[in-house]
């Protein structure tokens, strides 16, 4: 799998390398090595200086989310990182113009980025900036949205904001977006509600904050047996229009099904 195409990237602070052991083994299929809101202003030199002692702990991918254009540290997050072994860019408070084009070549080597959706300016701007050549991937950050909005952080309040993404991202043959944060990090089974809800909605991964969230984003993302179950009953079923269990069946419907049991075998196990 590669560093875009992933389903449960966990965010690390760059500044707290004495966690970047522990991000190494949680069984996340990237780690996103976070120089922004994690890190206060006096640390961010520091948490720069630190990215080399996680590279080398793990063979999974690794993204670094450097600070948003226009502030001080921006210019330097992205000469460090067009110098190092990583899988990509997370690009906060993402917006479209002249920004993307210089983040594009300001980057010495060409790496993909992710687009983290997070203002109301960004979402107006979705389908551009999915459109956009040198973005690889959206990504939504909901807390900064909902916060910006003066809305609830409610899946009725943000239904909008997440199927627009989703839509942005299919017009644009883009991978499926990534949905935000799910804030408590002892509760598992909000952790997968939230991440089943997302798959639902047309998201191909959930952002993480904590290794605990790891399996349960996961089994949200991966089908049940049931749905697994009915995708091979359709696919076995003939073509044309066919009845199964009493509902027509066409090519839609097993397109679908294939894309169930395509999910089954890359959902990692946790």
């Amino acid at each position: 799998m590669s560093g875009l195409d992933v389903i449960a990237p966990l965010f690390v602070s760059a500044n707290r390398p004495e966690r970047f052991k522990e991000a190494a083994a949680s069984g996340a299929d990237a780690v996103i090595l976070d120089l922004e809101d994690a890190v206060p202003p006096e640390a961010k030199r520091e948490a720069r200086r630190s990215l080399h002692l996680y590279l080398g702990l793990s063979n999974h991918s690794v993204l670094v989310r450097i600070n948003e254009m226009g502030s001080p540290w921006h210019s330097d997050d992205v000469a460090l990182v067009s110098s190092l072994p990583i899988d990509g860019v997370v690009l906060p408070k993402a917006e479209k113009g002249r920004p993307l084009l210089r983040l594009a070549a300001d980057l010495r080597r060409r790496l993909p980025i992710i687009a983290l959706i997070e203002t109301a300016r960004g979402l107006r701007d979705a389908f551009e900036i999915a459109a956009f050549p040198g973005i690889n991937r959206l990504a939504f950050d909901s807390i900064d949205f909902f916060a910006e909005l003066g809305c609830s952080h409610t899946r009725e309040a943000l239904l909008f904001a997440r199927s627009s993404l989703v839509l942005a991202s299919r017009l644009a043959a883009k991978v499926p977006p990534l949905d935000g944060v799910t804030t408590s990090v002892d509760d598992a089974d909000l952790a997968r509600e939230d991440a089943r809800y997302a798959r639902d909605l047309g998201f191909g991964g959930k952002l993480a904050i904590h290794a605990r969230q790891i399996g349960p984003i996961s089994a949200g993302f991966r089908p049940d047996e049931g749905e697994i179950a009915w995708a091979h009953k359709v696919l076995t079923a003939g073509e044309g229009a066919v009845a199964v269990d009493g509902t027509m069946v066409h090519t839609p419907v097993r397109n679908h099904a294939r894309s169930i049991l395509a999910r089954a075998k890359t959902a990692p196990l946790r």
